[in-house]
């Protein structure tokens, strides 16, 4: 497999997060309405979600770490898997503007939402369905940030191994834990997860999908 890298962490520490808070507050139900991945997840009230997905320019040095880990240029052809309002792939247009981006997400809201500039590179289907069929290593870099732990198992891995057959290379990000601690504030913040694994049980379920990319774990501290 490739290299634990650390490209979201940073951003990702940003945020501050009330754990209790949230598993107070009727929580099945939020979990059921942030599992549309529609308007109430991404700009409704936060206990569904993002509480009003705005974009401040945050990805931007998210996009630049990656053309320099990376090596990407203007002729690189890029793939982000569930790209939600595809904030990363826009700003990645505007540091390479040759280059040929796609991205695609579940949610049509997030996907109408997306900055203009890059809406018609983006399509809507869910993250295992990969539609690319004829093509194997097409991508240069294939990306997924926070999508992967949303799928059960048998997605999952049809994800991973649709990730690792049409990319050249590949980095994925998802959520895990290192102790106890870590995973009951994993358990009471996520709405959407699936796949609660501590980072050694991903990187055994990665292997053993065929994965070799890079990958880095988010943790609730």
């Amino acid at each position: 497999m490739g290299n634990l890298v650390e490209v979201f962490t940073p951003l990702h520490k940003k945020t501050q997060r009330k754990y209790i808070d949230r598993m107070m507050d009727d929580k099945v139900h939020c979990m059921l309405k942030a599992k549309e991945y529609e308007a109430d997840y991404w700009d409704g009230d936060r206990r569904y979600g993002y509480g009003g997905y705005t974009y401040d320019g945050r990805w931007r040095p998210v996009a630049a770490r990656l053309i320099e880990q990376y090596g990407l240029n203007s002729h690189s052809k890029i793939l982000d898997v569930g790209c939600g309002k595809a904030h990363l792939l826009y700003e990645l247009k505007q540091l390479l503007p040759g280059a040929e981006l796609h991205g695609f997400d579940i949610s049509r809201h997030g996907l109408t939402d997306a900055p203009e500039p890059i809406r018609k590179s983006l399509a809507q289907r869910k993250a295992q369905d990969v539609p690319y069929p004829w093509v194997d290593q097409y991508f240069d870099l294939v990306i997924s940030l926070g999508c992967l732990h949303n799928l059960r198992l048998p997605q999952l891995q049809k994800a991973v191994q649709e990730i690792e057959r049409v990319s050249k290379n590949k980095f994925i990000m998802v959520e895990s834990f290192r102790n106890e601690q870590e995973l009951f504030n994993l358990q009471c913040w996520a709405l959407t997860a699936e796949a609660f694994f501590d980072k050694e049980t991903w990187i055994w379920l990665l292997r053993h999908f065929g994965y070799t990319g890079d990958y880095e774990f988010i943790f609730f501290e």
